[in-house]
C-alpha cells in the first residue's frame, strides 16, 4: 500500500531524533537512551529513531550497537547476555538501557522508526506490533532478509522502510518502473557509503512519489545540507543535531511540534 494508507505517514513532514538526537538536556553520551528520547519529545519531536535487538533470552531492547562496550559501562554481546545482565549496564555510566516496549509506553505520543539490527529481532518485534502501537512504528533494517521476513509476518499492517539493497535497486534510473516496491518509505543517505555513488535525485525524488513512497534521508547535521534537501523535496530528515533541524524547519514553516 501507499504510504498515505498508513497513520505512521500522517504528518506532512518527518523530524526524526537520531537515536534520540543530542540536545541540552541530553548529550550525545546518553545516546538511545529514554533520557534522550524523552529530551527530543520535550522538544517537540513527534519522530524518534532508534534499533533493536535482542537478548539471549528473548527480550527485545532498543539499543545501536550489538555489543555493550562503546556507550555502557559494560561489555559483551548483546545476543550473549541474559536480560538480567543487559539491564545492569548504563550508557554514559548513568542510563539504563530501555527495552522497546518501555519506550512505547514512557512516550505514548511518538512515532518510532525502528531498524532491525539482528534477525532474531524480527518475530519477537512483529508479535509486539502486532498486539500494540503498530501504526505508529515504522520497521526497516540493513538486512533485506529480515525487513522481508517482517513483512511477511504483519502481513503488510505495519509500515517498512526498503533495504540498502531495494533503495540501490530503485536508484537506478533504468529499473525504476519494474522494480518491486514492497515498502512505504526509502530511508537512505543521500549517497552510498562505499562508493559515494549518488543516491537521492531529483528523478529518484519524483518516481518515489509517483508511487507512493516517501523518502526520509540520513543522517543530516549540516544546516545547508539541510536546507538542500528540503529544496530538493525530501519527506522527512534524520539528525542528531535537534537544535539545528528544528530552527530550519520553523524557518521553513514544516516544524510540527511545540516551539
Amino acid at each position: 500500500m501507499r504510504a498515505d494508507a498508513y497513520e505512521y505517514f500522517a504528518p506532512p513532514f518527518a523530524a526524526l531524533a537520531h537515536r534520540g538526537g543530542f540536545s541540552p538536556d541530553a548529550p550525545p553520551e546518553v545516546e538511545n537512551s529514554l533520557r534522550g528520547f524523552a529530551a527530543a519529545v520535550a522538544l517537540g519531536f513527534g519522530y524518534l529513531e532508534t534499533d533493536v535487538h535482542t537478548t539471549a533470552d528473548g527480550v527485545l531492547v532498543a539499543f545501536h550497537d550489538d555489543r555493550l562496550d562503546r556507550v555502557t559501562d559494560a561489555a559483551g554481546a548483546i545476543a550473549d547476555l541474559p536480560w538480567s545482565e543487559v539491564a545492569r549496564a548504563r550508557i554514559g555510566g548513568s542510563e539504563p538501557i530501555p527495552r522497546f516496549v518501555d519506550l512505547l509506553d514512557a512516550l505514548p505520543g511518538a512515532r518510532f522508526n525502528v531498524d532491525l539490527k539482528h534477525p532474531s529481532a524480527v518475530e519477537p518485534l512483529a508479535d509486539l506490533l502486532g498486539r500494540r502501537d503498530g501504526e505508529r512504528v515504522c520497521v526497516s533494517s540493513f538486512t533485506t532478509a529480515s525487513v522481508r521476513r517482517f513483512r511477511a509476518l504483519t502481513g503488510g499492517r505495519i509500515a517498512t522502510g526498503a533495504s540498502p539493497k531495494e533503495v540501490a535497486g530503485f536508484a537506478v534510473p533504468g529499473l525504476r518502473r519494474v522494480w518491486p516496491l514492497a515498502g512505504q518509505a526509502f530511508q537512505m543517505p543521500t549517497h552510498e557509503p562505499r562508493t559515494g555513488v549518488p543516491l537521492l535525485t531529483r528523478g529518484f525524488l519524483a518516481a518515489a512519489h509517483a508511487r507512493g513512497a516517501r523518502v526520509h534521508v540520513w543522517t543530516i547535521n549540516d544546516r545547508p545540507e539541510m536546507e538542500r534537501l528540503l529544496d530538493l523535496g525530501v519527506d522527512g530528515i534524520v539528525s542528531d543535531d535537534l537544535l539545528t533541524l528544528k530552527d530550519v524547519l520553523i524557518d521553513r514553516g514544516l516544524w510540527e511540534g511545540d516551539r
